[in-house]
């Protein structure tokens, strides 16, 4: 395969014209995140920082969908089943919970953390930990009717990678967490939550056109055009809130709340499909409206 990519089983890896591709390839799993995943995304991005015919890299998720999130039938089933004792639990105490959290964050910052451009191609759902790899790149360009939002924040927990307040204000961010609402791409690009949107159709050929132009300069020039700025986000306490916010996850994964409590219950005795429709159920289509939008429904 690769110095770093062994395997593509969850995604597939192409190179042409100075430009990694790295598209999410689980479309019949709206490209949910699974361990493994996560494992192959920071290795292909780690194959395309290292490789000296890539000056820019997109990306992307195969089929109707960005990333849906995480795969929270996998992250449900079997808790408290007896993990062999020399490991850690998943969430048995609030320190293995932020461990495991941060295990994890260690692969979604490899978009911030590796020296080459990263831009993002969102199409679909964007949801929960799609946002946690959506917004660590470097730009995001969605699609119009994209959906953009974290409605796990009902009843699972809040975003354990967590920039929304740094594109977005605290005001916005709150409005989006507090509520689990989603937000189309074309108002997502109007609050600053991505940098621009186009219709679904034209989404690939902005993208392509824009790591193009960026992919022709020098990559040593990149790295310093990102480094610099993704510093001052540091200055800004960036990082260090990307621990807090998996220490404020695994707080809020200890809530026994009724819509909490509810949650789990229904993922134990009904399954994922019954416990979403009835955590997302009360706050209708979930869909944030802007101005004239919200006035037109």
């Amino acid at each position: 395969m690769g110095k770093w990519l062994q395997s593509t089983e969850t995604l597939t890896f192409q190179v042409a014209e100075r430009v990694a591709r790295i598209t999410l390839n689980r479309p019949d799993k709206r490209n949910a995140l699974t361990p493994q995943a996560l494992t192959e995304l920071n290795d292909a991005l780690l194959e395309a920082d290292d490789r000296t015919d890539v000056h820019a890299i997109v990306l992307a998720g195969a089929g109707r969908d960005f990333c849906a999130g995480y795969d929270l039938a996998g992250a449900y089933a079997g808790q408290g089943a007896g993990d062999a004792p020399v490991y850690r639990s998943a969430n048995g105490t609030i320190d293995d919970d932020c461990w495991q959290l941060e295990q994890t964050q260690k692969k979604t910052l490899a978009m911030f953390d590796i020296h080459k451009p990263v831009i993002a191609q969102v199409q679909g759902n964007c949801l929960a930990g799609g946002t946690d790899l959506a917004l660590m790149c470097d730009m995001v360009v969605a699609a119009e009717n994209a959906r953009i939002g974290f409605p796990a924040a009902r009843a699972n927990g809040t975003p354990p990678q967590n920039m929304f307040v740094y594109h977005v204000g605290p005001q916005w961010a709150k409005r989006l967490l507090m509520t689990g609402d989603w937000i189309s791409g074309r108002d997502a690009a109007r609050i600053g939550l991505v940098m621009d949107a186009v219709p679904a159709d034209e989404l690939e050929a902005a993208v392509s056109e824009l790591a193009r132009r960026v992919a022709l300069v020098d990559a040593e020039l990149l790295a310093a055009h990102k480094r610099v700025v993704n510093l001052s986000l540091e200055l800004a306490g960036a990082r260090t809130m990307q621990r807090l916010s998996a220490e404020m996850d695994a707080r809020a994964h200890l809530s026994r709340g009724p819509r909490r409590s509810q949650f789990r219950a229904d993922m134990a005795e009904h399954g994922l499909k019954t416990a979403l429709k009835n955590r997302d159920e009360p706050f209708g289509d979930g869909q944030v409206r802007l101005g004239s939008e919200r006035k037109s429904v």
